[in-house]
């Protein structure tokens, strides 16, 4: 259990990490350039580890959920998440990206036609008060540019929010892996794409410290951090894993003020800690419940 735990919270660190990185290859790199390579890079890795446990990689019999699974986990979360940091602090973007459980919450119903309790509903609307009070927060730089990132981060959340919610829908035909090195296949091709004819090379400016981010955002915190997590739910279970992706917008914060010296208004860090308070609740579940789930 404790060894479980532990995975847990390496992975949520790994990805905190994504946003840091994320920060310092803003003005490097063009935000669906950034996601091709980046994702170039995590496809080759996961289709060597699905052949190292002799997994078959259904790419073609599949290729609609994979497609699709692309599209909004790999292409729209991932780019809108690296275009939303060219203009947001990371510290600031992860505090949004607090959001996503209740983006789950709320298009469960929608797409799995499941229907949330009334708790649910109550700890929603507490978050996105939450998320309301964040955005109240003056953001230093330009009001315009701030508005462009929070809405790229915001939609970025709904669509991690979209590729979990079918990711579950899609569980009962395929296993994480195989998921996800589907879905990065796709969305790594729908990245190219989109770099056709909008990438200019003076808009390419890496250095030494853009190389070593572009290593660790498609090593570290896609493929090591897919094992760390996939290990951790495996040893503790779902319902116990959950509350642990609330660590993300903690760890993106402590990071941004420790790494990058970023700076947060007291407005700013209160609509923060109610968004992450709510999304605890909102995934929390009692011992009973848990035992009751585990058994069914």
């Amino acid at each position: 259990m404790k060894k479980g735990i532990l995975l847990l919270i390496l992975a949520t660190i790994l990805w905190g990490g994504n946003y840091i990185c994320g920060r310092i290859l803003a003005p490097a790199l063009p935000a669906t350039l950034l996601n091709t390579v980046r994702w170039a890079i995590s496809t080759i890795l996961l289709w060597g580890l699905m052949r190292l446990n002799k997994k078959q990689f259904p790419i073609f019999s599949e290729w609609k959920e994979f497609l699709i699974l692309g599209f909004f986990g790999v292409f729209a979360f991932s780019t809108l998440n690296y275009f939303g940091l060219r203009f947001l602090s990371a510290s600031y973007a992860g505090m949004i990206s607090a959001g996503i459980p209740i983006a789950i919450l709320l298009l469960t119903p929608v797409v799995l036609k499941e229907t949330n309790t009334l708790k649910s509903w109550i700890v929603a609307v507490v978050s996105i008060g939450g998320v309301v009070l964040l955005l109240q927060g003056k953001h230093s730089g330009d009001s315009h540019a701030s508005i462009i990132g929070i809405s790229a981060v915001l939609l970025s959340c709904i669509a991690w929010g979209m590729y979990t919610v079918l990711g579950k829908k899609y569980s009962t035909k395929m296993d994480p892996l195989t998921m996800t090195a589907g879905a990065a296949f796709y969305g790594t091709i729908l990245s190219a794409i989109s770099c056709i004819g909008t990438i200019q090379p003076d808009t390419i400016h890496m250095s030494g410290t853009a190389w070593l981010a572009l290593l660790y955002v498609s090593t570290l915190a896609s493929v090591v951090s897919f094992i760390s997590w996939s290990s951790g739910v495996e040893r503790v279970g779902a319902a116990l894993a959950a509350p642990f992706i609330n660590l993300l917008p903690v760890w993106t914060v402590v990071f941004g003020i420790l790494l990058l010296h970023e700076q947060l208004s007291l407005i700013t860090l209160a609509g923060g800690i109610i968004t992450i308070l709510g999304a605890i609740l909102a995934t929390y579940q009692p011992n009973r419940n848990r035992n009751q789930k585990a058994q069914s």
